[in-house]
């Protein structure tokens, strides 16, 4: 295996399919031929792809849920609960922590066990186990777009599934699926898995099939500063582009102050574009979601809510293309359908309210997007050095040294260096940079917006403000300030 990013042959594709089809015997039944003209006959307005373009054109956010069960039929009645109740305009399958892991025969026996209890004893919907035909009930049972979400290193085999039967988009890369989700699994090894799948979408549209991709952009969802997701959304995108992948939606989670959060949506689709182009993939239609707040949750319904209109009401104004909903039972674990539709309809009302109202790209917005800008240029340009003109390759070499990191991840691929920490606005800046490439006027501004914070609170700056701001939204405070 040697990992570049270069588009792979109908040869090198066809190679190792045999090898993942016959991971589980479900993946004997994908016919890819027949798949194509199954996907020919699905209408535009179940077809995720085509509703994300018509979004951009009419400036429009749409909503979108998480959710998944282990039962076929009660898959379907969650997610046309969602559709209905919820008025969900975009509709997710998310799959199980089994399936993620590759752990087939232990999903089997969880959908055994959920049988026989009468209720989802899996966290999801174990789509390889059921197979095309069972996937192809949910695609015709449900009157809406479906992507699916997940959470998976290798996802080569639920791939070929989902896509043979019917799914219109699927989620995830091989860093935002291994960095914030895996601990050993090596940065060659997924990214290699993910050009496959991308050049599966690929291959699809070769012969007309547009299929929505979509990295993981919130990453570990905690503080995350938006250059560094940016960049790995845009890497992603390029490898995804590579592969032939036409339709792409890169994505950013919440950080809570409103102007850096509009800001960063704003840069994200200006930077995507500009390195879209200039790498050499223009015909690429680019979509924009913003992810409402990743991290903790408050117990008490009533102040979650108030979390979720913040989220709502920040995708709105950031005219992002869609948002992904979170629940009043976010703090509570997985969440009834009854609260899943609570919190679409919470989301929709607040974009509704605020269709008509533009926000000002006032100095402060355009400062933030200046920043942002210069940061991730900065990552994106080293990583593309150290690569000597590859980003697989270079994406593989930043994380070594540190050029790339994320913070608070489980894997042993990124150092960790980096920490982040709200100013004294609650925008999240860097207590420290680590690594990260960054100039020195960059690193002069976020230690003067650390010194800012911790003369108003009359402290000194350390890793205890970091601390603090982990756990302040779910305390009811946007900045962990003392008390």
């Amino acid at each position: 295996m040697e990992l570049k990013n270069k588009k792979w042959t109908h040869d090198q594709f066809y190679a190792i399919r045999g090898e993942v089809l016959n991971q589980w015997p479900t993946g004997a039944a994908v016919d890819f031929a027949e798949a194509v003209k199954y996907h020919e006959n699905i209408p535009a307005k179940k077809h995720f792809a085509k509703q994300l373009v018509k979004a951009k054109k009419n400036g429009r956010t749409l909503t979108q849920p998480r959710a998944g069960v282990a039962l076929i039929n009660e898959h379907i009645n969650l997610l046309n609960f969602l559709r209905t109740e919820g008025e969900a305009d975009l509709l997710p399958t998310t799959i199980d922590s089994y399936t993620r892991q590759n752990q087939y025969a232990e999903a089997e026996n969880g959908i055994e066990e959920s049988k026989r209890a009468g209720r989802s004893l899996l966290n999801g919907f174990p789509a390889v186990n059921h197979g095309v035909a069972g996937v192809r009930k949910v695609i015709e049972s449900v009157n809406g777009p479906l992507q699916v979400r997940h959470g998976t290193p290798d996802a080569r085999l639920l791939g070929e599934i989902t896509l043979a039967g019917g799914y219109t988009a699927y989620e995830g890369g091989g860093i935002s699926y291994n960095i914030p989700y895996a601990k050993s699994v090596s940065l060659e090894k997924t990214i290699y898995d993910w050009q496959y799948c991308d050049r599966l979408v690929g291959i699809y549209a070769e012969h007309g099939i547009e299929i929505n991709r979509e990295p993981f952009g919130p990453l570990t969802g905690t503080l995350v500063p938006p250059s560094v997701s940016h960049a790995v959304a845009i890497i992603e995108g390029i490898l995804a582009a590579e592969q032939g992948v036409k339709n792409i939606t890169l994505g950013y989670g919440q950080c809570g102050n409103l102007f850096q959060d509009i800001a960063a949506i704003k840069a994200l689709e200006q930077l995507a574009e500009e390195y879209l182009n200039n790498h050499g993939y223009p015909d690429c239609v680019l979509t924009t979601v913003f992810h409402q707040w990743m991290g903790g949750f408050p117990q008490d319904e009533a102040k979650a809510f108030g979390v979720i209109s913040w989220g709502a009401a920040a995708a709105a104004l950031a005219k992002a293309t869609k948002v992904i909903v979170k629940t009043p039972h976010e703090a509570l674990g997985i969440p009834t359908k009854e609260a899943n539709a609570q919190g679409l309809k919470t989301t929709r009302q607040l974009i509704n309210m605020l269709a008509d109202q533009p926000f000002p790209l006032s100095i402060e917005v355009q400062s933030e997007i200046d920043i942002i800008k210069a940061e991730t240029r900065c990552i994106l340009d080293k990583v593309y050095e150290l690569g000597n003109g590859d980003f697989a390759q270079g994406t593989v070499a930043a994380f070594a040294a540190g050029v790339l990191d994320v913070p608070f991840a489980p894997s042993r691929y990124t150092l960790n260096k980096i920490l982040p920490a709200r100013d004294n606005h609650g925008a999240v800046r860097l207590f420290d940079i680590g690594n990260l490439p960054f100039t020195q006027d960059i690193i002069d501004f976020h230690q003067a917006k650390m010194n800012e914070r911790a003369k108003a609170e009359g402290r000194n700056a350390s890793f205890q403000m970091v601390i603090d701001d982990i756990y302040a939204i779910s305390k009811g405070r946007l900045v962990g300030r003392p008390h």
